[in-house]
């Protein structure tokens, strides 16, 4: 019995929930939002669709004391209108935080044990934030993080190369936001690595690395907001924790050495964060990774 719950059916909560109905995902889908009557008749054109789809699957709206024995809840709630024009997610903090202290002590307060994933913005903090307000190990908090920049970065080096995203290995670290950087000793493409070919290709890292920096921004200037993207990334690592792959992955994850949240890879699972690794950077990436832990700490008492 898979059960998973979201919290925030806006325009990514429901793209998260209409993802995980049509793959049949889970048993059990529990909705939650502010607004009754947007979350009640979210849960009625899920319904209306049920004798369409393949497999069966109980969505509901429901309450906190619903998510007591959920696997997974998935938090979507969020201001986007108050992302500021220059991009910065923390703009959204100040109304997002109340509502995670909130969201995070009802889950406590049902005695809520699965694994609790953030996708609300600025996600390293809130993340951590749920991670207090809940209780329950750092390991079962986790937040996207940079899993959707990553992400991104796979797909406009791919451009680059005429290659199929999926066939670039490497990672976006730090925080999911202005001080996140591509870890190019970590980028490879057909067993090479991407400094290789940007000499052999006379490719510019740097407007690369921007290029997928500013692709959220992109697409939220153009139909304002963002939602299919970061819904399948939530999804992604949804499947991950479901069925309990142990798959290397990178997400919003607590870190001793900076005592905080910021994205690194992972081994993900049934419990969250089931294994930690180092992952060998370069002298300049770790003093880059230090830096964007610091611009989180920084904005937080800034925005706070």
């Amino acid at each position: 019995m898979r059960k998973v719950g979201i919290v925030g059916i806006g325009h990514v909560g429901a793209t998260v929930a209409h993802l995980i109905v049509s793959q049949g995902l889970a048993d059990e889908l529990v909705l939650i939002d502010k607004k009754p009557e947007k979350v009640a008749s979210e849960a009625l054109d899920f319904s209306d669709a049920s004798s369409l789809l393949d497999k069966h699957i109980d969505v509901h709206v429901g309450d906190y004391p619903d998510l007591a024995d959920a696997d997974v809840v998935i938090s979507a709630l969020g201001h986007i209108h108050l992302i500021k024009p220059d991009g910065d997610r923390f703009g959204e903090l100040k109304a997002n935080l109340p509502m995670a202290k909130q969201v995070g002590a009802d889950l406590k307060a049902v005695g809520f044990n699965g694994v609790l994933l953030a996708i609300s913005n600025p996600v390293d903090v809130i993340t951590g934030i749920y991670q207090q307000a809940t209780g329950l190990p750092s390991a079962q908090v986790i937040g996207t993080g940079t899993y959707l920049d990553t992400a991104r970065l796979k797909r406009v080096f791919g451009e680059a190369l005429g290659v199929d995203p999926r066939s670039v290995n490497g990672y976006v670290l730090g925080e999911h936001g202005a001080s996140q950087f591509a870890a190019w000793s970590t980028v490879n493409v057909m067993g090479q690595n991407a400094r290789t070919w940007a000499a052999e290709k006379s490719l510019d890292l740097d407007k690369l690395e921007n290029d997928a920096r500013v692709g959220g921004f992109t697409v939220h200037s153009g139909k304002g907001y963002t939602n299919f993207a970061i819904a399948h990334a939530a999804v992604s690592l949804l499947q991950i924790i479901l069925s309990d792959a142990r798959k290397e992955a990178i997400v919003s994850h607590y870190n001793e050495d900076f005592d905080g949240y910021i994205s690194s890879p992972a081994i993900i699972g049934r419990g969250g964060v089931v294994a930690n690794f180092d992952l060998p950077l370069t002298p300049e990436e770790q003093d880059k990774l230090a830096a964007s832990a610091k611009a989180i700490q920084t904005k937080t008492t800034d925005y706070s």
